[in-house]
C-alpha cells in the first residue's frame, strides 16, 4: 500500500517494487495515486506466487479503509515511509572500508 502525506490510501500488486514507487513518485501514470501523490510505501507483503498476491490485492481493495488503517498500524503505526532512500545514490564516504587488515 502506498500512500499520500494526508493518508489517502492506493493499494497495488507489482513484481518489481523498487520500480513500481518510482513510477508512483514520478507519476509515470494517470490515475488516483498520481492525483492524491501516493508515493510513500507504508505497508507491504510478499509473496511468491502471482496468483496469490492478486489475490490478496483484490482482497484488500475491497476492506474498508479503517481496517486498510488497522493493518497498517501493526506494522507500521507512524506511516513512515518503507522506501526511503530507494533510488539515491549511496554515500560512499559514509560506508566502511573493506581494505586488507
Amino acid at each position: 500500500m502506498v500512500a499520500s502525506r494526508s493518508h489517502t490510501l492506493y493499494v497495488g500488486v507489482t513484481s518489481n517494487m523498487e520500480q513500481r514507487i518510482w513510477q508512483h513518485r514520478n507519476k509515470e501514470y494517470e490515475g488516483v495515486s498520481a492525483r492524491y501523490n501516493c508515493n510513500r510505501l507504508v505497508c507491504f507483503e510478499q509473496y511468491s506466487n502471482a496468483g496469490t498476491a492478486i489475490a490478496r490485492e483484490k482482497e484488500l481493495k475491497g476492506w474498508r479503509r479503517a481496517r486498510k488503517i488497522e493493518l497498517i498500524a501493526i506494522s507500521n503505526p507512524t506511516w513512515v515511509d518503507l522506501s526511503e532512500g530507494w533510488g539515491q545514490p549511496i554515500n560512499s564516504t559514509a560506508a566502511p572500508s573493506l581494505g586488507s587488515g
